[in-house]
């Protein structure tokens, strides 16, 4: 049966030449119909990149920050009000006050939006309704705290409500907030590995299916050219072309994707993850040493946690609050000399080993010299308190003015987002690139192919007409 469908179909020249049109057609038609799914698969990774996996990692970020942010600016505010304003320090309370309302602000912004983009995940819906609650607890202890810092003689009252508050920000909110972070992440992480994947399989099937068109059209032309003692037939010619161009254009479109989430997850947005931990974990240590001076009863508690966060974002061998100056500025300069010195790690040395774009380097190690900066200043606020200059270490750092710790920490923060910014430019321009692959080439290929199978048929109407 199948040899003599073989004969039917191979039997005669007519036959032979309907059967190269057919495979030659349905070879179009298959890259066709592959390029328009990988171009709609192409566009929902990205429209999912941009609008719901990165922007629900850095909400979970922004939250950790804004968090650690609120809590610093309460202790801020208990250490700069005086006795029921007697004796405040004016400029460090009102910007306390606004950056307090501000922190607060952000993180009711960061919940709506963690909430929504928790939908139907359970675990991050349960993390994120166990937030809200906690969140609500905490401002009512914040609450109560200032409440009694607001009367004469109030301050010791209102240092135990900013000692629960703290403690449940500690052991509630922000592990449940890097949770987040972490949850996100991982999820935007396996997107990304899975549509890499699927990008690498289309790119394969284009390449195999183009070469077999190439092929049959190769096998049409030569045929003809064979049987009709003619050079070229003009339209099998065209045909050839303009498939040729469509699996160029095509492979090229999915390749160029490819490589454009790859630098748009692993070089942009690892870095934004890494520099974003950063940027709260800096919060953090900087609420400990306002803690630190706010509650004698917890200063050992609060000088252990400000240097682990230093460690978590610079970190050193054996070091303590004595040593870690000069431990970064000796492992600094040995990075210096050789950047694949493995001298310190934490997030900082994630960024440092991850440079990728035009002016980041030199912004990662500004940022470096603005951290060491503020590491000294920490030092001399612990010098005054032990001096017994409390007055002292408390305008110290709280100030404002050039040379003061606030001053340096705004200084070393500036540098941080410099930092992130340039990642967070080459994460949306990889996006923009992306989506211009898919959006711009992808459909000249389609039409290109479309051509071929066309002018195939009509390459070859004028030869199958003289067999009737």
């Amino acid at each position: 049966m199948r040899a003599a469908l073989r004969r039917r179909c191979w039997a005669s020249l007519p036959a032979r030449l309907r059967l190269l049109r057919t495979a030659t057609v349905s070879l179009a038609a298959a890259l066709v119909l592959l390029l328009a799914l990988a171009a709609f698969a192409a566009t929902d990774t990205w429209n999912a990149v941009a609008g719901r996996d990165a922007p629900r990692t850095t909400s979970a970020a922004d939250l950790d920050l804004s968090l650690n942010d609120m809590d610093a600016q309460a202790a801020n505010i208990l250490l700069s009000s005086g006795d029921a304003g007697q004796g405040r320090l004016k400029t460090p309370y009102e910007k306390a006050v606004g950056f307090y309302g501000d922190a607060r602000t952000a993180i009711s912004h960061d919940l709506r939006t963690l909430a929504v983009a928790a939908e139907g995940d359970r675990v991050d819906e349960r993390t994120v309704e166990s937030l809200t609650d906690d969140f609500a607890e905490y401002q009512e202890l914040i609450g109560r705290a200032l409440e009694n810092d607001s009367r004469t003689g109030g301050k010791t009252a209102a240092l135990a409500d900013y000692r629960s508050a703290t403690d449940l920000l500690q052991s509630q909110l922000l592990p449940d907030a890097s949770e987040l972070v972490d949850s996100n992440d991982e999820a935007f992480n396996a997107e990304y590995t899975r549509s890499r994947s699927a990008l690498s399989a289309q790119l394969a099937a284009v390449i195999a299916l183009g070469v077999l068109l190439l092929a049959v059209l190769g096998v049409l032309q030569w045929y003809l050219a064979r049987r009709f003692g003619r050079n070229l037939n003009p339209g099998v010619l065209a045909a050839t072309v303009c498939a040729l161009l469509a699996v160029l254009l095509g492979s090229q479109a999915l390749a160029a994707s490819a490589e454009d989430l790859r630098v748009a997850r692993r070089d942009a947005f690892d870095s934004v993850v890494a520099l974003s931990r950063a940027r709260a974990i800096a919060y953090d240590a900087n609420a400990d040493e306002s803690r630190y001076l706010l509650d004698p009863g917890r200063r050992d508690q609060y000088a252990r946690a400000f240097l682990a966060k230093s460690q978590q974002l610079y970190g050193l061998s054996h070091a303590s609050l004595s040593t870690y100056d000069a431990g970064l500025d000796r492992t600094w300069h040995a990075y210096e000399a050789d950047h694949d010195d493995l001298g310190f790690t934490g997030e900082f040395r994630r960024e440092l080993d991850n440079i990728t774009f035009p002016g980041e380097r030199a912004a990662a190690e500004k940022t470096i010299e603005t951290y060491a900066v503020y590491q000294r200043d920490d030092r001399k606020i612990r010098a005054l308190l032990a001096q017994g200059k409390e007055r002292e270490a408390v305008e110290f750092c709280m100030g404002w003015e050039p040379g003061t710790s606030n001053a340096h920490f705004g200084e070393w923060m500036a540098a941080l987002d410099k930092v992130t910014d340039i990642n967070r430019a080459h994460f949306a321009d990889s996006v923009d690139a992306g989506r211009s692959e898919t959006t711009g080439l992808l459909p000249w290929t389609l039409g290109l192919l479309i051509a071929a199978g066309a002018l195939t048929v009509l390459g070859l109407r004028p030869r199958l007409a003289e067999f009737r």
